[in-house]
């Protein structure tokens, strides 16, 4: 019943952006919506501890002309979107900006688990972090004004059993051959979670090296509300390469990081607009810092209102990502190995793993 309770709960709180998305879900070669794919796991590291796994599909629609005046949505959906974004003045429909700038809806259901090191022990470990699972749907609104970017985000989920964390991982487990971790039945316990995200970009000018080689530099910054996680984060992306994609980088699963649909002068739109065949083609590799400062991570502070496993987290955290992305035609396709610094006082070692996205644009 409670989690029967949680997804209706859910689903009534995003259903008008859900169900305006199919509305708004059909773009032309000019236009396109942008289907995500994102997995992430530490057996790309050959490690099976920590964050480790992450799996996300996110839809960004196409170019909308306002979120509160789109004649594709529904009445009663523009007066959704009026009533979160009014009071928040995230989203400025009011001339002259209305003409200069980009509206996408981003719909997301996304899921992450976290596990200690050893496998094998069945009692609770004090030492090492909780075992948990985050399930979760999420709303966002991507707002572009030239080269910079505004992205809110609400994301609704359940952590705990309900989250199915431990069915995913045995099913994968049982798949591969892997044993199986056997302390499940000490993970965190049932709760809902509630996450609001904002953050905004800047994208400076592509910048010619030699030839058709060019970097440009990502800036990002922005902060996250609500019992799942509270913290602030800034940090940048250093992109160098052929036919740099007219986007806003590529993210590992931060909220806030559905950062790939393709702007007007992206290769991956550029066949409509009279350039050559070989323009459909991008190749670059990219170097990404993000620093957060943790004030709560349900991870590892364990649950909100009830008493669960906990350790000492340290409020401090970076990643930095190392990887590639190709354009072809239509597709980026995105590949990234992560290095984190440790999270909590008494992990042993810093934690990496790989992160892989494939994007559709159509």
């Amino acid at each position: 019943m409670t989690k029967i309770a949680v997804l209706l709960a859910a689903g009534l709180t995003l259903s008008p952006s859900l169900l305006a998305a199919p509305l708004a879900l059909y773009g032309d070669t000019d236009n396109p919506g942008t289907l995500t794919f994102y997995l992430e796991n530490d057996l790309f590291a050959d490690t099976d501890q920590q964050y480790t796994n992450g799996i996300r599909i996110s839809w960004t629609s196409p170019d909308l002309s306002s979120y509160l005046d789109d004649k594709s949505l529904p009445v009663w959906s523009r007066r959704y979107n009026r009533f979160i974004t009014s009071p928040l003045g995230l989203f400025d429909d009011t001339p002259p900006k209305q003409d200069e700038i980009v509206r996408n809806l981003v719909i997301t259901l996304g899921q992450q688990m976290y596990t200690p090191k050893d496998n094998l022990r069945t009692t609770i470990d004090p030492d090492d972090r909780p075992y948990a699972g985050w399930l979760y749907l999420g709303m966002g609104y991507n707002l572009k004004h030239k080269q910079r970017m505004d992205s809110a985000i609400l994301n609704i989920g359940m952590v705990g059993p309900a989250a199915m964390a431990q069915e995913a991982q045995d099913a994968v487990h049982d798949l591969r051959g892997i044993d199986k971790f056997d302390g499940w039945d000490n993970q965190l316990s049932n709760e809902l979670g509630v996450q609001v995200v904002y953050e905004r970009k800047y994208r400076t000018p592509a910048q010619n090296i030699k030839g058709a080689l060019e970097y440009d530099i990502i800036w990002h910054g922005g902060a996250s509300l609500g019992n799942v996680a509270t913290y602030v984060n800034a940090g940048t992306e250093i992109r160098f390469g052929w036919h740099l994609p007219d986007d806003f980088g590529t993210s590992s699963l931060r909220p806030g990081g559905d950062n790939s649909a393709p702007g007007s002068n992206d290769p991956r739109t550029q066949s409509t607009t009279g350039y050559s065949r070989d323009q459909n083609f991008g190749l670059h590799g990219f170097i990404a810092l993000d620093g957060r400062w943790v004030l709560r991570d349900i991870f590892l502070d364990g649950n909100t209102f009830s008493n669960s496993h906990s350790v000492n987290k340290k409020n401090l955290v970076g990643d930095l990502s190392v990887g590639a992305s190709m354009l072809i035609e239509d597709w980026k396709l995105s590949y990234s190995r992560v290095f984190r610094s440790k999270e909590f006082d008494t992990q042993g070692e810093t934690h990496s793993f790989g992160s892989f996205s494939a994007s559709y644009s159509f």
